[in-house]
């Protein structure tokens, strides 16, 4: 089974913002929740909400894009994840435990495949 890379935007809830880019999205939100191997930085400012996700097949393509919305305005990383998720709500709600990594992944990718599909369509 092909790896699946992501690119991943936490949210505080005064709408801080952290873009990250992993190779298992639940072991890294736990790790930022958990504050153990986690950014610094998202866990001072206490970013624990997974508010968007983007997958993708190649490791130098998710980091391109990682790149990407890093250097972009706060005003158009903002857009993003309203077009995507216009309530901000947390796309994965965390449930600890390691069993359901792959259905809390396979839930992200559905999420994140639906919003392409609304991209294309629009």
């Amino acid at each position: 089974m092909p790896r699946t890379y992501w690119v991943y935007i936490l949210a505080s809830r005064t709408r801080r913002l952290y873009i990250g880019v992993t190779g298992s999205i639940h072991r890294r939100l736990a790790q930022h929740r958990d504050r153990l191997g986690g950014s610094d930085f998202a866990g001072r400012y206490r970013m624990e909400r997974l508010v968007h996700a983007e997958p993708f097949g190649r490791p130098e393509d998710a980091i391109r894009r990682e790149k990407q919305l890093k250097g972009w305005v706060r005003v158009k990383k903002l857009a993003l994840i309203s077009k995507s998720n216009p309530t901000w709500e947390e796309l994965v709600p965390f449930e600890g435990g390691r069993g359901r990594e792959e259905q809390r992944e396979k839930q992200v990718l559905r999420f994140a495949q639906d919003d392409k599909r609304a991209q294309v369509d629009n």
